[in-house]
């Protein structure tokens, strides 16, 4: 018995184990023909890898300015566009000039990146020692501009298609809009406004902040930057549409701006005297104005536009007005005042302890009726439904609406 069992314990013969390796190889290599069958690169030796290692993030490269960027062989950028380019279409204006420059002439666009010269003001679509004399512009371009927004906008929108348009943009659709702030309409919001046109007709524009000072500039400059037609406006949303004839894939290039430039320096918006008083009278009607119940206190970022009526009816009664804007930024309130001064028109006298004073001068006209801004405008067909008419002016939006906080509430 213990014999056999050791018989037993003894290796195989070689013969034997060889026979075994070879059926067991003929076996796998049917099965790799039959099947095909690979084993994953994470069962293998070769490929052996740890599954809880982090993959390396690819270093960042450095900054490097545009300045330093090599466009040897790069053409500068062309567009078509038949306007100067700003950096703020609606809070700058041609009528004024500086009189000196913060910085050198370095065109906000990049070294070599546009064929237009920067002034240090604005891009303008002629060459500067080509302009008019009087600083007019090409009446061409007015032409060129109004040709291409023709051929754009197509024909006009019925009211069903309005309406259909205005409540896809309203706020329990859809989240996308453009928010236009203290700087007004930038060079670079065109380009977001085109980019939204790629996927809707229109485009929901929020306006908060010192442009809303004068809506009827910010609706004329978008209409006529972008070629496209304001078809709702209700206090500060705007709804822009693109036209019939918009294409994505056709539209114009619009070279966008690498950085801020600096404001160029304007001649002073309060002198040491006011034209026409002494120097005992100015100073006599500022303490005066300083001194009299504040108009109205305006909110930041709030909602500016009926600020220019309730000027001019309280000029009606006084000569002196005082507005609160305490808590605003103080280039904010020097814009408004700004703006007021040109819009209402008045003097200004000081924007001492974060104060507007105006003076409505010796020889005051009130405007006619009819000059002011309306906040809420239909755009209706007048020969369609009165009822459609009211419904449509009527906006959900209502609550967006930012009003002035007079001083009688603050105390």
């Amino acid at each position: 018995m213990l014999l056999l069992n050791r018989l037993s314990r003894e290796k195989p013969p070689y013969p034997t184990l060889l026979s075994r390796y070879l059926s067991s190889a003929s076996a796998s290599s049917k099965l790799h023909d039959q099947y095909s069958f690979m084993p994953p690169p994470s069962l293998s030796p070769q490929n052996h890898q740890n599954p809880n290692s982090t993959p390396k993030k690819k270093r960042k490269p450095l900054y490097r300015p545009p300045s330093s960027l090599d466009r040897t062989g790069k053409k500068p950028t062309h567009s078509d566009l038949p306007f100067d380019f700003r950096y703020s279409y609606t809070e700058s204006s041609q009528s004024v000039r500086p009189i000196g420059l913060r910085e050198p002439k370095y065109s906000p666009f990049g070294p070599d990146r546009l064929d237009r010269a920067w002034t240090g003001v604005c891009a303008p679509v002629v060459e500067p020692k080509l302009k008019f004399v009087d600083g007019s512009e090409n009446p061409n371009l007015e032409e060129k501009r109004r040709w291409w927004r023709e051929q754009i906008q197509g024909q006009p929108l019925t009211n069903a298609e309005r309406k259909i348009l205005v409540e896809s943009c309203q706020r329990h659709k859809t989240k996308k809009q453009i928010n236009l702030g203290r700087d007004g309409l930038t060079h670079n919001m065109l380009n977001d406004i085109h980019n939204h046109w790629k996927h809707a007709e229109a485009v929901r524009i929020k306006c908060l902040g010192v442009p809303t000072v004068d809506m009827k500039n910010v609706c004329t400059q978008l209409e006529d930057k972008t070629f496209g037609k304001i078809i709702h406006r209700h206090c500060g949303l705007l709804v822009l549409y693109r036209g019939r004839n918009y294409h994505p894939k056709k539209r114009p290039v619009i070279p966008l701006m690498m950085w801020r430039p600096h404001e160029p320096i304007y001649p002073k918006l309060i002198k040491t005297t006011i034209e026409g008083l002494s120097i005992e009278e100015t100073k006599e009607m500022r303490k005066k104005g300083l001194a009299l119940p504040a108009l109205t206190k305006l909110a930041k970022n709030g909602y500016y536009a009926s600020l220019v009526p309730m000027v001019r009816d309280a000029f009606l009664v006084n000569e002196l007005v005082r507005i609160d804007c305490q808590g605003l930024p103080k280039s904010d309130y020097k814009k408004i005042g700004c703006k007021l001064r040109d819009l209402v028109p008045c003097i200004l006298v000081t924007f001492e302890k974060e104060q507007i004073v105006v003076w409505r001068g010796k020889d005051y006209k009130p405007p006619e009726y009819g000059q002011s801004f309306v906040d809420r405008e239909c755009f209706d067909d007048p020969e369609s439904n009165e009822e459609y008419s009211k419904e449509s002016c009527s906006s959900d939006e209502s609550n967006d609406h930012q009003d002035f906080y007079s001083s009688s509430d603050e105390e």
